[in-house]
């Protein structure tokens, strides 16, 4: 009730009016049945804009950090992402991995959409990044199909780190399904896993048309905040 509250009175009109965004290829969202849209991550106004502009309801898997925030905000916060369905996610660990596998498997097997990040985290620097491969454990598991979907614009209208979004128009690209139904019963391969997860990103990229680094974003920002501290040590 409070989803529908926010997208069709609340929330969604206003981000609708403020950010005019370009809408392509929403034919391509199943009108009914399970399915994945996949997406590049660059701003934390993506948990916002595609749901409001999608007809049918989407379940994002939400890292678990916006759910235990300190303080008054960090309750808002939470109550805000569970009123909207979204599933807390620890992302520490293999086992996190799978829960987390699990959480995304048993909201598809209630006929919904599920939304997924396959970087994991959102770039720091507007580029895309290597997917982990639990996207592909979750569509061959589900047997289900996935979406590609490209934010394009949210980096320039709310960077990480920058609190409130400026004003600037988006564009949200939904490229054809992708059918993985060749490797059905295959879920436990790790190289047939690698293959589905790099197919879904080359279709992200097709759409976004962002520069690509194949290495995870995790790992590129832990080595630059490295190198950050070890500069400041330098300098003292």
């Amino acid at each position: 009730m409070f989803y529908h509250l926010l997208k069709h009175l609340l929330l969604g009109p206003l981000l609708r009016l403020l950010f005019r965004p370009r809408i392509e290829g929403l034919e391509n969202i199943p009108e009914t049945g399970p399915a994945i849209v996949a997406g590049n991550h660059l701003s934390f106004s993506d948990h916002f804009l595609m749901p409001a502009i999608l007809k049918r309801r989407i379940t994002f898997l939400a890292k678990a950090e916006y759910f235990t925030g300190p303080g008054l905000k960090g309750r808002l916060t939470a109550a805000f992402f569970r009123s909207a369905g979204q599933i807390p996610v620890d992302r520490s660990g293999k086992e996190a991995g799978q829960a987390a596998i699990r959480e995304g498997l048993g909201v598809l097997a209630k006929g919904e959409l599920l939304g997924i990040y396959p970087e994991g985290t959102r770039s720091h620097d507007g580029r895309l990044y290597k997917g982990k491969v639990g996207v592909a454990a979750m569509a061959l598991g589900a047997g289900v199909p996935v979406v590609p979907c490209a934010m394009v614009g949210t980096f320039e209208i709310q960077p990480p780190g920058q609190k409130l979004p400026k004003l600037g128009r988006v564009t949200i690209r939904f490229g054809e399904p992708l059918d993985f139904s060749r490797y059905a019963g295959l879920e436990g391969e790790r190289a047939v896993l690698r293959a589905v997860t790099d197919e879904i990103m080359s279709a992200i990229l097709a759409l976004s048309g962002q520069e690509y680094v194949d290495r995870y974003a995790g790992e590129v920002k832990a080595e630059q905040e490295e190198e950050r501290r070890k500069a400041r040590r330098a300098q003292r």
